[in-house]
């Protein structure tokens, strides 16, 4: 039981929601996240090896690497696998109401297929360039609400998924990593039709209501450098 809860409290933070649309109360508008330096990556050849550590080499030497400047995202490293690896922040993975949601310190190195960095990486780039432009959390997610309802946002595609390996992924105080994993992208509302969260299964997930879709996360037994997780089946 214990696990249990620790697991649903990272997926809490991982989620950008687990409230219907309309249900959110969003943060005052003058919550927003103050001065950028806190959270850039001063070395970029480092924030390209903590992007690229979300994934084995074998996917990850190959694929596109974005790193974060104080307009958005930019590309550092072309790929040639059609994968696109990138440490994601706070907004993208915290609901817009958490205290957390402008933690600086939050790192997720996150390698994702080509079919996620056709349909979701589309959502993580608009929430960052209206983070880097002074919007609140409650108008992030407005702004994606909007842009899902004016087709300005595409549809997931079938197959989109992500690797989450990084020894170095951080989320927060009390939080810090959870363990490897590989997480899959479908449309929303379907929790239950994985059996996930359910006891015993090793299928873990939440419905992402202003993103319009369910993640699914799956443990694995090791991280990217192919070194085995401690914590496994713990």
């Amino acid at each position: 039981m214990e696990l249990r809860i620790r697991i649903i409290a990272v997926l809490a933070a991982m989620a950008a929601s687990i409230m219907p649309l309309g249900a959110q109360t969003p943060p005052p508008r003058s919550l927003t996240m103050g001065p950028i330096d806190p959270y850039l990556i001063a070395n970029r050849s480092a924030e390209i090896e903590l992007a690229r550590s979300a994934a084995p080499p074998s996917i990850s030497a190959h694929a596109e690497v974005l790193v974060l400047d104080r307009h958005g995202f930019k590309v550092a490293v072309p790929g040639t696998n059609h994968y696109v690896c990138l440490v994601e922040r706070s907004w993208d993975a915290t609901p817009a109401d958490s205290p957390k949601y402008w933690n600086p310190e939050s790192r997720g190195p996150d390698c994702l297929n080509p079919a996620a960095a056709k349909s979701y990486l589309p959502i993580v780039l608009l929430k960052t360039r209206l983070a880097l432009a002074g919007e609140s959390g409650g108008q992030i997610a407005a702004a994606v609400e909007a842009a899902f309802n004016q087709n300005k946002l595409p549809a997931l595609e079938p197959g989109a998924m992500s690797y989450m390996l990084s020894k170095q992924a951080y989320f927060g105080p009390g939080q810090g990593n959870w363990h490897p994993h590989v997480m899959f992208f479908v449309p929303f509302n379907m929790r239950d039709s994985w059996g996930a969260n359910l006891p015993g299964s090793p299928v873990f997930a939440s419905d992402d209501a202003p993103d319009r879709l369910t993640v699914f996360m799956i443990p694995v037994a090791r991280w990217s450098d192919g070194t085995p997780d401690p914590r496994a089946g713990s």
